[in-house]
């Protein structure tokens, strides 16, 4: 086999993958770029991988040197692989601040993005004036591309991540908000004795109801229907 042509992310992954499988050396080879790597609209739609041509060179003509020769010839220490190889390898974190201020500039407007990393999460601080079009109403807006924003990441790493978007400590604020809802909508059934239904919420929405009023000594919940209209019951124990 002479020559490959393979695919990868990047040109550089490619041309690994194309060496790995002539089982050459990078100076044995011709590389010619078919397709540069493309990713698309926000970074999902229409991505394309880089296509690469490997052919392998003519074997070098030897030169015999004498032996008497050979033994002055002074001999160049060996530089370690590790050291002249540079790493491709993309960070996922950072392909997911990339494709937020993206985001945010096709909405004209001007974001940056503080990354804050915690055991299982990592939670992405949006700043920036106007950002209550990238929360949205009741944080739809925040949500979705908080769930687009994993799919970016994990395209690019070897395991599960799980980021949250976080925009003017709109996660923090919401969270108090459903809870006193939780504690007003709890009183109204102990009240008037009648079941209460919320509307639909996010799964995480939801766990911050069930959470508040687990422990509550009259009152119990549960959700019923399918997402996205999955809702919430508040009733009498």
């Amino acid at each position: 086999m002479s020559k490959v042509v393979v695919s990868g992310k990047t040109v550089e992954e490619a041309v690994r993958q194309g060496l790995a499988q002539l089982g050459v050396s990078r100076d044995r080879v011709s590389v010619q770029i078919l397709t540069q790597p493309s990713k698309g609209f926000l970074g999902l739609i229409g991505v394309k991988d880089a296509k690469v041509e490997l052919s392998l060179l003519p074997e070098p003509e030897t030169e015999s040197i004498p032996v008497e020769t050979a033994t002055t010839l002074p001999l160049e220490p060996a530089v370690p692989e590790a050291e002249t190889t540079q790493s491709t390898e993309t960070d996922p974190y950072e392909e997911a601040v990339r494709f937020i201020k993206d985001v945010g500039k096709s909405m004209g407007l001007d974001v940056t993005v503080d990354v804050q990393h915690a055991k299982d999460v990592t939670t992405l601080h949006i700043f920036g004036p106007d950002l209550g079009l990238i929360i949205g109403r009741r944080g739809q807006t925040l949500d979705a591309l908080q769930y687009l924003a994993n799919i970016v990441a994990n395209r690019y790493s070897g395991s599960y991540i799980r980021i949250v978007l976080d925009a003017e400590n709109f996660r923090e604020r919401r969270k108090k908000t459903l809870e006193e809802l939780a504690d007003r909508l709890a009183g109204r059934v102990i009240r008037s004795g009648k079941e209460v239904v919320l509307e639909p919420m996010s799964p995480q929405e939801r766990k911050v109801i069930h959470a508040k009023l687990q422990a509550h000594p009259q009152v119990k919940t549960f959700s019923k229907g399918e997402e996205p209209n999955r809702r919430i019951v508040i009733t009498l124990k």
